[in-house]
């Protein structure tokens, strides 16, 4: 087997792998899709198709002359370190377009139908320009085995809802935060790809603007015991994150930034954005809040060490970490939020 197919076969199987910080895919209840109903938001959810039915970036993602120029020679541990981002996110795109593509050939109603074809439509270009990149580097995943291989778990239509908008908005906040930081420090743009973040990002936040509507059609779903859904949504996102990125130190100092300082910039505009459709926001500014995370990733280096140290005590270390970590979570859980007014149209520009 060459080198390249030995690498192959680890990316797939990286992307393959299941834990609390790799992207999964998801099914749904297909009827229940099928059963939406947008009557109730038609001014806006038109607006917001014909901003797809326009697909402005239909040529974006496409390489130009000066992209192999661009790339520059990577450290053994910068590389490594991208290759990982460059695997989960492309893992991540895919996964979406799957759910979307999958929604979309299950039901019949029209709205969904159309509306789940374009987000499939946008996350199969991501995914495949991310793929583009890990193949320079000799380690493209392999994404149609991926879909016939990856496990499914299924969600209610609502924990879809909360989580893809969340998924969505956290996207957005994620890469125009880096792309705005690199305009001001291009030094910092160690590979070209980095100059599409704003086209990506923006494709991100209008699939965002689909779950938010589907929720104001549907109001129950932000009243009563499902606020505490979005609770649970809000946090399990937001430290999935904050924990996921404080593994990867040489990615962010290469690009100039903090990662604590960087996380809690993305997660106060995603809350600021979120303030469209949720009646409440997680209290940043509470120092237990930031005390959890950083405990979060503190457990997280413990148990990737006692995995690595295997056998009955790091089995036994493990099981305990668990328990710490789940612990955790429920204190941040229990923290007071912040409520707000929600504003009569959801709709939003992305501004940022």
């Amino acid at each position: 087997m060459t080198t390249i197919e030995t690498k192959y076969n680890e990316s797939t199987t990286k992307a393959r792998t299941e834990s609390l910080l790799t992207p999964r895919f998801y099914t749904t209840d297909m009827d229940a899709m099928d059963r939406l109903d947008m009557d109730g938001i038609r001014d806006e959810w038109e607006e917001l198709m014909n901003e797809f039915r326009d697909d402005n970036n239909q040529n974006h993602f496409q390489r130009d002359e000066n992209f192999d120029k661009e790339v520059r020679e990577l450290s053994p541990e910068l590389k490594e370190e991208f290759l990982d981002f460059l695997v989960s996110s492309a893992t991540s795109e895919y996964s979406g377009h799957v759910l979307y593509a999958d929604i979309k050939k299950a039901v019949k109603n029209e709205d969904v139908r159309e509306v789940m074809g374009y987000m499939a439509r946008d996350e199969s270009r991501h995914a495949g320009f991310i793929n583009r990149t890990l193949k320079d580097f000799g380690v493209p995943v392999n994404l149609g085995f991926l879909r016939k291989a990856k496990k499914y778990k299924y969600f209610k239509p609502k924990y879809i809802y909360y989580s893809v908008y969340l998924s969505e908005k956290i996207g957005y906040a994620r890469y125009i935060t880096i792309y705005r930081h690199l305009e001001r420090n291009p030094d910092k743009r160690f590979h070209p790809m980095f100059r599409w973040f704003e086209d990506w990002c923006n494709d991100e936040f209008r699939h965002g603007e689909v779950f938010a509507l589907i929720m104001k059609a549907n109001p129950g779903l932000l009243r009563g015991l499902n606020l505490l859904w979005i609770r649970f949504f809000l946090l399990a996102v937001y430290a999935t994150m904050y924990v996921r990125d404080h593994t990867r130190p040489e990615l962010f100092k290469a690009l100039g930034f903090d990662p604590t300082d960087y996380d809690m910039r993305v997660l106060g505009l995603t809350s600021e954005i979120s303030k469209q459709i949720f009646p409440f926001t997680l209290n940043l500014d509470d120092p237990r809040f930031k005390a959890g995370l950083d405990r979060l990733v503190r457990i997280n280096i413990s148990t990737a060490a006692a995995r690595e140290q295997g056998g009955i005590v790091g089995f036994v270390k493990r099981a305990g970490l668990s328990i710490a970590g789940a612990a955790t979570f429920v204190r941040l859980f229990m923290l007071p939020v912040v409520r707000h007014e929600l504003p009569k149209t959801v709709r939003l520009a992305p501004t940022w």
